[in-house]
């Protein structure tokens, strides 16, 4: 099944939903990172939420970026996406190796830590809106519930699976957001309460072999499907996009990898591609800047 998102509301039009299926595009990153099964978790987690938090944005060039840093050994994750379906991310440790939790899962938490989440909305405007919470538990889903209620005031749910194969690859990924609209009854708050007790995990349902849509018919029943997403790992970096982040470091930085190295090779963080500017390259770049 091809990773994508749909935008959904129930019958009686009290909640917004979303749900994803993203094994592909989390499978890409595992690749590109080498990631060891708890950072393919943690970060197949964070690109799901991203991805659908993306849908939320109105812009065609709106981008949100989700981060997360703890004081566990995996440090921490970013990952950027765009209106478009475009989703990237990284860690800061891609090697981070611990035991099962007590209850026989990818410690997630265990590897986070304790930290905050920063949320940051490019919005197109002269300043991006940023919010940020404690983590709350690191295990993602719960951390981003408690963000959207209180730096949002939108009481959410939110699931969030990954479910790693014996090899290491991603055999299932996906997750929900489900949030109530204002002046949502008693019913519909009562009933999504109920179901949110009683279903199974996302990868649980997506190894049944259902898909985006019926994860939503089991939370709030009869849904409305307004629109759907493909959704896709891509990185938009290129080499004058990191030419600039080169020029950023300054004349003086420049002259002495100029002087000592004689080139400078820089690496993109989201996908892993090698950038190089041999001797030539680092001088045309200096003499445009002494001009």
């Amino acid at each position: 099944m091809k990773d994508y998102i749909i935008r959904a509301t129930d019958k009686k039009r009290q909640i917004r939903a979303f749900a994803a299926i993203t094994t592909e595009s989390v499978e890409d990153a595992r690749k590109i990172h080498e990631t060891t099964p708890v950072v393919s978790a943690a970060l197949g987690r964070l690109m799901t939420a991203a991805g659908m938090m993306s849908y939320m944005l109105k812009g065609d060039k709106d981008i949100i970026t989700l981060q997360i840093r703890g004081d566990g050994p995996l440090k921490g994750l970013i990952v950027t996406a765009d209106s478009k379906g475009n989703v990237k991310g990284y860690p800061y440790n891609s090697a981070v190796d611990l035991p099962l939790n007590a209850i026989g899962k990818l410690d997630v938490s265990g590897a986070i830590g304790q930290g905050y989440l920063t949320v940051i909305k490019d919005l197109g405007l002269k300043e991006p809106y940023i919010g940020q919470t404690n983590l709350v538990s690191g295990e993602i889903a719960e951390d981003l519930t408690y963000y959207f209620v209180n730096s949002e005031q939108t009481p959410s749910a939110v699931g969030l699976g990954v479910l790693v194969d014996r090899d290491y690859s991603i055999k299932q990924a996906g997750g929900f957001i489900i949030q109530l609209m204002p002046g949502a009854d008693d019913e519909t708050i009562s009933q999504l309460e109920n179901s949110l007790k009683t279903i199974k995990s996302v990868t649980e349902i997506l190894e049944e072999g259902k898909n985006p849509e019926d994860i939503l018919r089991l939370l709030i029943g009869d849904i409305e499907v307004m629109d759907r997403l493909p959704v896709n790992f891509h990185c938009n970096c290129s080499r004058e996009r990191v030419e600039k982040a080169l020029i950023s470091i300054g004349l003086k930085d420049l002259r002495e990898i100029y002087d000592t190295d004689k080139k400078a090779e820089l690496k993109c963080h989201f996908c892993n591609k090698s950038y190089i500017f041999e001797e030539d390259n680092l001088k045309t770049i200096i003499d445009e800047l002494t001009r």
